[in-house]
């Protein structure tokens, strides 16, 4: 998965580019608009509004008068009138700063899914997912391992589904009930515990869920 971090200062785009990188995304950083210009098609862009050779809602426009892009506009611009501007330009998302990169990534993936369900009303399917014998094909929930059906019930698929877009890097408890059981749904550990015990009976040894202890799980292909 690739991001495109859009930021002129050096201190939070080091910040942003290590955290985003321990998330197993494949980041390329540039600090200005004529470079954000040039850069390589990416997943997600994240775009500081305030760089130094160009106004950020200009750019913005042009990002996405280019593509479909996924955009999440980060900046310290926290007035109702600055959102607005930023949404109404082409943004997917607005993140103000200061912000905490748990919240980050979960906005990451919040517009990863409404872009691939936009695609797919489109005609045009996100690819499938693959991880050593799993195969995930998100538009029409289906999984294959071992190139035979993987029986899942929905929240197993959900599950499943998220722990392989993010393999192999550690998807926080939070993140995962967030995303899977939606914002404020009061799902208990033991509800996810007893969905990653399922999911690993049904992987059998082709590919692990490891516990990240107090954090999160991570899936793994491979046998032990």
């Amino acid at each position: 998965m690739r991001i495109l971090v859009v930021e002129d200062d050096d201190r939070v785009a080091r910040g942003l580019v290590t955290a985003l990188r321990t998330a197993s995304f494949d980041v390329n950083r540039v600090s200005s608009a004529a470079a954000a210009l040039r850069a390589p098609a990416a997943d997600v862009v994240l775009l500081d509004l305030g760089l130094p050779d160009a106004d950020g809602i200009d750019l913005l426009r042009r990002l996405r008068e280019r593509s479909e892009t996924a955009i999440i506009a980060v900046t310290a611009r926290a007035e109702e009138r600055e959102r607005v501007r930023g949404l109404r330009a082409g943004a997917d998302d607005y993140v103000v700063k200061p912000f905490g990169i748990a919240e980050l990534l979960a906005r990451i993936d919040a517009v990863l899914r409404r872009t691939r369900a936009a695609r797919s009303a489109a005609g045009g399917g996100a690819p499938p997912l693959a991880l050593g014998p799993l195969v995930m094909d998100v538009d029409a929930r289906e999984a294959r391992l071992d190139d035979a059906p993987l029986p899942l019930t929905r929240k197993e698929f959900d599950l499943l589904a998220l722990l392989a877009q993010r393999a192999p890097a550690v998807v926080g408890r939070d993140t995962i009930l967030d995303q899977v059981w939606g914002v404020g749904w009061e799902a208990s550990s033991r509800t996810l515990d007893t969905h990653i015990a399922a999911l690993r009976g049904k992987l059998g040894g082709a590919l692990r869920i490891h516990t990240a202890r107090g954090v999160g799980y991570r899936l793994i292909a491979g046998p032990e």
